[in-house]
């Protein structure tokens, strides 16, 4: 049955070509730059329904902006296993992060179609919108609609320019009223399967093309709002001065510090901005956030009451306040263990000198929401130092075609399963 399969060479071949039509839509010129629910996104998601039609699936883009591709089974109507991964991007992000695992499932489907292959399972292929969470103050919202865990106060959520996350989603052609009926059945899908690049070293390090994920780290991220009082930065005395900004960047090496004293946990903060930002004005209020993250759930708890005390005490000390609002969290994931285990069958049928290396993920990624509906799974993939959300990510053809011919063998030992 296999040796009707395309090879790795071929796979690798493919997804290449397949992410370099993909990664053409972007918001920003020379960069790749696709937000949840802009244009580029819009494109990119009709781009990727036709890739999904051409494959052999039955697609649609779903009222949360999601989409959606299916390929019954020997019976119709059956359980599906479902591979999925985000076409959403940071700014200025990578080509490889997310896309990959959209194009790793399409081309899953395209092979099995094309090889006559039936599956005793629907297959089903998913690629959200909202994974990155970069445009609005939410997390993984569109796996969270068909894991049942849609909170319609996320409709309300605005953008830094003031555009409402539901008014953003009827402009791109989705539906808010419909989100609600997007949540899946329990027990209408059996396993969701997902490829991602590690954005971590230890497989290049290790020399290994793919690794199996063993859980997915427990995260938390809040937005800190720090006010002080402006002034002249000519004539205010530093004795005198409640400057915001200063106050700020203590907490910001605080959280530094606290996350080192943590065994495996790490602390960031991503963006910092000043109020108002003249040069010649003592800066009167600060935003900045924060993320901080650990596989242990208690440890995250300690990091983050290290976090809330250390700030406050800076903020006394140099008379200034401080506001503290968390707007996501999440616990630690564990991956399912038969899912792993279907995982290394899948290395273990490539032939390929491959070893099933497992590892934890320090990322987010929307398994972690999946895992609610149903048992879930994450195969990484090799890239090039580890670098990621940045235009340096890179790996090569051969780790992409590897991974997608592992993939095929994982579906085939789930196949087998059920036989």
């Amino acid at each position: 049955m296999t040796q009707m399969l395309p090879s790795a060479a071929v796979l690798g071949a493919r997804a290449f070509a397949a992410l370099q039509g993909l990664n053409r839509f972007t918001d920003e010129p020379g960069k790749l730059t696709r937000l949840y629910l802009s244009p580029a996104h819009r494109q990119a998601a009709e781009w990727t329904k036709g890739a999904m039609e051409v494959a052999g699936l039955t697609a649609f883009i779903d009222a949360a902006g999601s989409v959606q591709g299916r390929r019954e089974g020997a019976t119709p109507g059956l359980p599906a296993v479902m591979i999925g991964s985000h076409i959403d991007t940071v700014r200025d992000g990578g080509r490889f992060d997310g896309n990959l695992g959209v194009v790793a499932g399409v081309l899953a489907a395209q092979a099995l179609r094309d090889a006559g292959i039936v599956l005793p399972f629907a297959l089903e292929v998913v690629a959200f919108g909202d994974e990155e969470n970069v445009r609005f103050p939410t997390h993984l919202s569109t796996s969270s609609a068909l894991a049942g865990d849609h909170d319609p106060a996320s409709l309300e959520a605005r953008d830094s320019d003031g555009t409402r996350l539901a008014d953003a989603l009827v402009a791109f052609g989705g539906d808010p009223a419909g989100i609600a009926r997007l949540a899946r059945k329990p027990g209408s899908v059996k396993a969701y399967l997902e490829v991602h690049i590690e954005q971590g070293p230890v497989l290049e390090a290790q020399n290994e093309a793919v690794g199996i994920v063993t859980a997915i780290n427990a995260q938390s991220r809040a937005r800190i709002r720090v006010t002080g009082e402006a002034g002249h930065a000519g004539t205010v005395p530093m004795s005198l001065r409640k400057d915001a900004l200063a106050a700020s960047a203590e907490m910001v090496l605080a959280l530094e510090a606290i996350a080192a004293a943590h065994d495996q946990a790490v602390g960031t903060v991503g963006a910092l901005r000043p109020e108002p930002g003249a040069t010649n004005v003592v800066p009167g209020a600060v935003e900045f956030t924060i993320d901080f993250r650990s596989p242990s759930n208690e440890t995250l708890a300690l990091v983050e009451a290290d976090i809330r005390a250390r700030f406050a005490e800076i903020a006394a000390r140099r008379g200034v306040t401080m506001a503290l609002t968390p707007y996501a969290k999440a616990e630690a994931v564990p991956m399912d263990e038969g899912l792993q285990e279907a995982f290394a069958a899948g290395i273990a049928r490539t032939g390929a000198n491959l070893s099933a290396r497992r590892l934890p993920s320090g990322a987010g990624h929307d398994a972690m929401t999946m895992a609610k509906l149903c048992p879930a799974a994450m195969l990484f993939v090799r890239n090039e130092k580890g670098i990621s959300h940045s235009p340096l990510e890179n790996m090569t053809e051969a780790d992409a075609g590897i991974a997608i011919r592992v993939l095929l063998e994982t579906l085939l030992d789930l196949a087998r399963r059920e036989a």
